[in-house]
């Protein structure tokens, strides 16, 4: 396909030359790698639930992709106002179905994170982490534009209730990731680092008081301390894993590890990537991922917006560390979250609002035109 004419005034020849080129083939990458790795760990998922359809999991993650890519794109077009207004509609929309997933969604291994939709299942956490990095980036930016505007005090009271939402349902993991996020959003915008030490204390303080009046997260750092206490199983296997794996792809062998490990193509697929592809295949993915983060760093270091600025530090934050939290899991280097490997895992909720994230980035960095409105630029 050729690329547009610079000389082309549609939308798409816009587009086209104002968004990071660098970024779309990073993440292009990360998805083929992705789907790459559904088809060599959903076959033994497929067998292990007893679905005849050996592709069960491989055509599904194809056919999520195209809304996920449709979804990047679509978002990446937006103006930063048009994104700005659009991850606002959406963090009310996701806050609401996660109040509702607390009071009417089915407990599934002790959590209420998912809505059942027919076939699929939907979890408005993934929708609501964008979004909030959204509201909270447009309050801090409004704050440090009016010091009386209390911007800091509304997106830490946004923090407060969401974090305490997804410990409610309970998702430790995320609530842990979206308080490492904001605590980045919130040095980004100028904010005192006493007030963040602060958070970094009641973090730790809420995480010993959750061992102690959680049974669910005492189990989980109980049985990262000590191994051999509680049912350690899917860590066990996916050491095993990777242990198994080599330098690069190994044959064919019908008494691969991943065949055993349960969640091998969802929150364990970094491990059968490292048993099916080898150690320089996992270290070009830990290297794709750095890259996009880096890279959206610096981007974000060049807008002169400081809603902009805080949203991309924030979203690409999501990214990163969702991806090292996986990562430190699959390697017990942290205790087990239950979090997907974003773009990688199998899963149409996790695969869309990774693409949701980056469309988000890809729209707040794009180049802006001199012609472009001063309001869909914004301060």
């Amino acid at each position: 396909m050729k690329a547009p004419s610079r000389s082309d005034d549609s939308p798409l020849a816009r587009w086209w030359w104002s968004v990071d080129h660098a970024s779309l083939l990073i993440l292009a990458a990360l998805m083929t790698i992705g789907v790459v790795l559904v088809f060599a760990a959903g076959p033994g998922a497929a067998a292990r639930l007893n679905i005849d359809d050996s592709l069960h999991f491989p055509l599904r993650q194809v056919a999520f992709i195209i809304p996920a890519a449709a979804v990047m794109l679509g978002v990446s077009m937006l103006t930063p106002l048009q994104a700005r207004r659009l991850g606002s509609l959406l963090f009310v929309a996701a806050f609401a179905l996660l109040f509702a997933a607390l009071l009417f969604a089915p407990e599934i291994n002790g959590a209420k994170r998912w809505i059942p939709l027919g076939a699929f299942a939907f979890q408005p956490s993934e929708i609501l982490k964008p979004g909030f990095v959204i509201v909270a980036a447009w309050m801090l930016a409004e704050g440090s534009r009016d010091p009386r505007f209390p911007g800091a005090a509304i997106a830490t009271a946004l923090y407060v209730f969401c974090a305490g939402m997804l410990v409610m349902q309970p998702d430790y993991g995320q609530a842990a990731l979206l308080t490492a996020v904001w605590m980045a959003m919130f040095f980004v915008s100028g904010g005192a680092i006493v007030w963040i030490m602060i958070v970094a204390g009641v973090a730790i303080a809420g995480l010993v008081g959750g061992y102690y009046f959680s049974p669910h997260l005492a189990k989980r750092i109980d049985g990262f301390l000590n191994p051999s206490v509680g049912d350690n199983y899917q860590i066990d296997k996916a050491l095993e894993a990777i242990a198994n794996g080599g330098l690069g792809p190994r044959a064919s062998d019908a008494s691969a590890v991943k065949f055993s490990l349960p969640d091998a193509h969802t929150d364990f697929i970094f491990a059968v990537a490292a048993e099916e592809l080898g150690l320089f295949v996992c270290l070009t993915m830990l290297a794709l991922f750095a890259a996009f983060v880096i890279r959206s760093y610096l981007k974000a270091g060049g807008l002169k917006s400081v809603f902009a600025q805080c949203a991309v530090c924030g979203l690409a934050a999501l990214i990163g560390l969702q991806s090292f939290i996986n990562i430190g899991v699959n390697l017990r280097a942290l205790p087990a979250k239950g979090m997907t490997l974003p773009f990688i895992s199998y899963g149409g909720s996790s695969l869309i609002a990774a693409a949701l994230t980056v469309g988000l980035i890809l729209a707040l960095t794009r180049r802006q035109s001199r012609a472009t409105r001063r309001k869909d630029v914004m301060p």
